[in-house]
């Protein structure tokens, strides 16, 4: 019997498909790549934002129709839309047999085979402790993502995950390494660390646990693997934290914030514990502490009350700290969000233009970036061949699936680069996110 899995959304979403993956592997199921070819076929859904939902829906409908044109015969969808829309997604969606929750991920088994009461399962995300995902089954082999914890214990009012994946649980400690250490065993190059708050990590567990200790530990295991992490929050990244990752080489010197806007007045309204001067300190001490340091955020534009004057300290903002990566994303609306109760909602027009506007000064911003690493020799992950003589890869300063790439030339008549190796390479040309270079 054959699986096909859609996994939708972000890297937290691919560690929960890669572990139902691995799960069904064990219980003897055979992974597809191709739906037609599937007995059962598992959507890993997303319902952030709008667009995703879209997204979602349409996915979902898309691999119904192999139930009749192939040899499908049970569509489950698991993941975010379920816990968001809950019973009422079983009406909209006809088509499905199992709808599983954020906290079903573990009874796949049950769910392939027909095993549950009802076709809805939603238990509740608080009460499904972290446990290993040490059963993944991992397409990539190069870089790998590693969920450090599950939920989110913090409260932005134009954000659904802590309804949707519950309060903060962070794994064990010696649980992470152990599952670092497979990682590495198995080839990963690249560790990258995720959660929906991965620098408050250890906050709500009983025993002593930091994130700057995490770090620490896994530098220690890691040998020339990198680690990094991702989706950071600027009020609980500390100084102990750039100390270690200044103390190591093998950790990337990358710091993910989203921050989400400069305003006072629209921090506030958001739920955001920081103002612009806080941020500017952050960023000052991050670039101090850790010599070429990288700086990537995101923005939210168009939150409701969001005025021209606070546009305006947005930009001033974006233009004084330079980010070296930067995603903007305008306000998605919702009825079950706080944010929605707000007044003084902005048109899409408006949102959009002030997106645009953003993302047209960062990358004027990013060509200056991107023309100061001329010259510099940077360690890069090969992972894959572009054409004869020239390779894709990213540097250490290069996030997975976000950035840019860095393409590396070689010879006509030079040895292959194996991909997965980590070279030397001085940086010789620039394209709009992108860098090119030559081994050392």
């Amino acid at each position: 019997m054959m699986v096909y899995i859609e996994s939708l959304g972000c890297a937290r979403n691919q560690v929960d498909s890669e572990t139902m993956a691995g799960q069904l592997r064990l219980d003897g199921w055979t992974l597809t790549r191709d739906p037609a070819e599937a007995e059962v076929i598992v959507v890993n859904t997303c319902s952030f934002v709008e667009a995703a939902i879209n997204e979602s829906i349409d996915t979902v409908l898309e691999l119904a129709r192999f139930k009749t044109d192939g040899r499908c015969q049970r569509l489950i969808v698991a993941g975010c839309l379920p816990e968001r829309f809950r019973e009422a997604i079983a009406d909209a969606l006809p088509e499905v047999d199992q709808f599983l929750g954020t906290g079903a991920y573990t009874q796949i088994g049950d769910a392939v085979t027909g095993r549950l009461d009802g076709n809805v399962c939603l238990p509740d995300p608080d009460r499904i402790p972290m446990g290993a995902s040490a059963l993944r089954e991992r397409e990539q082999t190069t870089s790998a993502y590693l969920k450090i914890a599950e939920g989110c214990s913090r409260h932005c009012t134009y954000c659904i995950i802590p309804r949707l994946r519950g309060r903060q649980k962070s794994r064990p400690m010696a649980q992470i390494l152990e599952e670092a250490r497979q990682l590495i065993d198995a080839g990963a190059r690249e560790i990258n660390l995720v959660a929906q708050d991965t620098t408050h990590y250890g906050h709500d567990r009983s025993e002593p646990a930091r994130f700057a200790d995490l770090l620490a530990k896994l530098a220690a295991l890691a040998g020339d693997t990198w680690i990094r992490f991702l989706y950071g929050h600027p009020e609980s990244i500390d100084d102990a934290v750039l100390q270690v990752v200044a103390a190591h080489d093998n950790l990337c010197p990358y710091f993910d914030l989203p921050v989400q806007h400069a305003s006072k007045t629209v921090l506030k309204k958001m739920g955001r514990g920081y103002d612009k001067d806080r941020l500017l300190e952050l960023f000052r001490r991050i670039r101090t502490t850790v010599p070429g340091a990288v700086l990537r955020t995101t923005l939210i534009v168009g939150f409701p009350g969001e005025s021209d004057a606070d546009f305006k300290t947005l930009m001033d903002f974006v233009e004084a700290v330079r980010f070296d990566h930067l995603g903007v994303f305008t306000y998605s609306d919702a009825e079950d969000l706080p944010s929605h109760r707000l007044s003084g909602h902005v048109s899409k027009k408006v949102a959009q233009a002030r997106h645009d506007a953003i993302m047209a000064r960062q990358m004027a911003i990013s060509a200056d970036n991107l023309t100061a690493m001329i010259g510099r020799t940077l360690p890069v992950l090969v992972e894959a061949v572009a054409e004869p003589g020239l390779y894709e890869g990213r540097s250490i300063l290069q996030a997975p699936e976000v950035d840019g790439l860095t393409y590396v030339r070689t010879p006509p008549d030079g040895p292959a680069l194996p991909i997965g190796e980590i070279v030397r390479v001085q940086i010789s040309e620039t394209l709009e996110y992108d860098l090119i270079g030559r081994v050392r």
